[in-house]
């Protein structure tokens, strides 16, 4: 099966480092034009010189930023909503800043990226496909991760909508809930011995994830080889799920 985007424009969120910057890597290779958004200048100068891609510098956890950034990018026909931050603390431990700023970016930033680049799907007739980055994380409770997890279970809430919506305009929308993916966001917190072995049992191929995994999967959603998948949450977990 060869996946080819054949020049079209794909925009990825949080494309710097880890996931977002292996899916940079694996949409340019498969012929997208692509259009890299992340915070962090130095990440965006190093990815452009790696793959040629345009890029956009912008905080999403600002409103007004995330949708300038949107309407910054131009026409694009492939989303991939990826940025997101994890802030580990326990229950009785989460802050409302910690609590408002993970929601921030990991739905808010969704939704309104979404919104600008649904509209020019929509106008120009086109249709489209997005794909949304959740986590196994909106399906089980993991301790010290109270924000996180429940930024994941609305963002696969705020996916079926999209779908339900956006599906009548011929665009696409799934989600990817990857397990543990050795980023150095899921280096740092899963970084402790025992944590990191009492989550490695539960994965029957014990084994996390690499950002290659997840990068593959989101092709695959994007491409015409899954034309007829919407509104799913794809787990991309080694088996979590099936324990």
């Amino acid at each position: 099966m060869n996946i080819a985007f054949n020049g079209r424009r794909a925009l990825v969120t949080g494309a710097g480092k880890g996931i977002g910057r292996q899916i940079c890597v694996a949409l340019a290779e498969s012929g997208a034009r692509v259009v890299a958004l992340s915070r962090t200048r130095a990440d965006l100068d190093s990815l452009a010189d790696e793959i040629g891609c345009e890029t956009i510098a912008a905080d999403l956890a600002d409103a007004g930023a995330a949708r300038e950034a949107a309407e910054a990018a131009g026409e694009i026909d492939l989303l991939v909503n990826n940025a997101g931050i994890s802030i580990p603390q326990s229950l009785l431990d989460t802050s409302a800043r910690a609590f408002d700023e993970t929601m921030a970016v990991n739905v808010r930033a969704v939704l309104l990226v979404t919104q600008v680049i649904a509209r020019g799907m929509i106008a120009r007739g086109r249709g489209g496909a997005i794909v949304n980055i959740s986590s196994q994380a909106s399906s089980v409770g993991i301790a010290d991760h109270a924000a996180y997890c429940a930024s994941k279970g609305a963002l696969d809430q705020l996916t079926r909508v999209m779908a339900l919506e956006l599906g009548p305009h011929q665009i696409r929308v799934n989600a990817v809930n990857p397990t543990v993916t050795l980023t150095p966001m899921g280096e740092m917190a899963w970084s402790d011995p025992t944590k990191r072995s009492t989550m490695l049992t539960k994965i029957p191929l014990g084994r996390f994830a690499m950002p290659r995994d997840v990068a593959h999967a989101v092709a695959y959603l994007l491409s015409e080889q899954a034309d007829m998948i919407h509104g799913v949450m794809l787990p991309v977990d080694g088996g979590f799920l099936a324990v």
